[in-house]
């Protein structure tokens, strides 16, 4: 329960702030008279603030203390959304989706952090689990959206779909602020930051984060406005949109938590890339029409949100507990620096010859490099920063020590093993 009521922050964070733009995108770009390029700057902005909004999370973690950081930037992210249907000036857009990617990047780090925290102690299959009913929570905004918007638009045009999502996003407050509580803070004391051999360690999959979300945003932003360029009408996208979520909220809630759990190094993000990468192919080599529409939704939608899923459960696997609001955010910022630069490049490519389906051919490469260098990514275990110090001082670090005290025990810590804190 607590791990679903966390999960109305990724409803928000990213089921509607950043997604459901790719169904709100055509009528803005008709009737306000957008190139693509400029379509996919209002993505871009949204990634900009999400990118530094991931980089400071941790320090609004310290600050406020993560209950209030995660309660009080959904909230700012709610008023966001709220406001996008006040305004047709594209510069105000452009500062309102800052505005809003900013705040959402807080709630998702330090939901992330939260809900990695909910099974501290517990088996790691366990704690993948509710990692994955935490992320599900961008499915289910996604299977909103889809509900949602084009009612939206039959009723009364784009700035009616801005005021519904954030209408329902000031509602996803409550529970955010139930969920948080019932989970131990990550600030304080117990949140350090990523030492240079921490860093180095994850640097493949670093380098993975940005390629894909650099590869399957370009998707998400663009995808909607392919099917209608191929003739599919506003409910069939829609249909397309509550598919993609419904099957994304579905795998992530009852397989990725327990296949990443299995899968040791850079295999499950190299996994999820390929998925995503064949997700992308049938509405690019199929001929046009629902058929390739909804195959690509299934299989895209089973992969996407598998990605935040696998880059949440690495931190946790391979950093000890006081380091992974540091490596989370890390990892986001990575995710959001892709996700700046891909709408952007698949907009300049689309207002060219191919139109769109050129533009998403990028996400194709992109995915295809991103598989490959996850795999450079090698197992290690999480060693608490207490430990490691011990062991450069020629001291055996707190479980070993314990184990080697002993009589025949033979010192074998479970290093994959969280440690708690104080608090716990």
């Amino acid at each position: 329960m607590t791990a679903l009521a966390l999960a109305s922050g990724p409803v928000v964070a990213l089921g509607f702030t950043r997604f459901a733009y790719a169904l709100l995108l055509p009528p803005m770009r008709t009737q306000l008279h957008w190139s693509y390029a400029q379509a996919g700057a209002m993505n871009t902005a949204n990634a900009v603030g999400y990118i530094i909004g991931a980089a400071t999370a941790a320090y609004w973690a310290r600050r406020l203390r993560g209950s209030t950081a995660f309660t009080g930037s959904l909230a700012v992210g709610a008023l966001a959304l709220l406001a996008a249907a006040a305004t047709a000036h594209l510069p105000g857009l452009l500062a309102l989706r800052f505005v809003g990617g900013f705040a959402t990047a807080v709630t998702f780090v330090v939901g992330s952090t939260l809900a990695a925290r909910i099974a501290v102690g517990v088996h790691q299959r366990r704690s993948a689990l509710l990692v994955g009913v935490y992320m599900a929570g961008v499915g289910i905004g996604v299977v909103l959206s889809g509900l949602i918007v084009p009612v939206a638009l039959s009723a009364g045009g784009w700035r009616l779909g801005w005021l519904l999502l954030g209408a329902l996003s000031v509602l996803a407050v409550l529970p955010a602020w139930w969920g948080s509580r019932a989970v131990a803070e990550p600030g304080g004391a117990h949140t350090a930051l990523l030492s240079r051999a921490q860093l180095r360690r994850l640097g493949p999959t670093f380098a993975w984060y940005v390629l894909f979300g650099a590869g399957y945003v370009s998707y998400m932003t663009f995808v909607v406005a392919l099917l209608r360029g191929q003739g599919l009408g506003a409910w069939l996208t829609a249909v397309f949109f509550v598919v993609l979520g419904a099957v994304s909220a579905l795998t992530t809630l009852t397989l990725w938590g327990r296949v990443i759990g299995r899968l040791p190094g850079g295999r499950a993000p190299a996994l999820v890339a390929a998925l995503v990468l064949l997700g992308v192919l049938p509405v690019l080599l199929i001929e046009a029409g629902p058929f390739a529409a909804l195959l690509s939704a299934v299989v895209f939608g089973a992969g996407f949100m598998a990605g935040p899923t696998a880059a949440t459960l690495m931190a946790r696997r391979m950093l000890p507990a006081e380091s992974w609001a540091a490596g989370i955010a890390l990892l986001t910022v990575a995710f959001s620096a892709g996700q700046a630069i891909g709408p952007v490049l698949s907009g300049l490519l689309s207002d060219g010859p191919g139109g769109v389906a050129r533009g998403l051919w990028l996400s194709v490469a992109l995915l295809g490099v991103a598989a490959v260098v996850a795999l450079w990514q090698r197992e290690h275990p999480a060693v608490p920063r207490a430990a490691a110090d011990g062991a450069r001082h020629g001291e055996p670090g707190p479980v070993r020590a314990a184990a080697d005290a002993r009589p025949g025990a033979v010192p074998a810590p479970d290093l994959l093993a969280p440690v708690p804190t104080r608090s716990e």
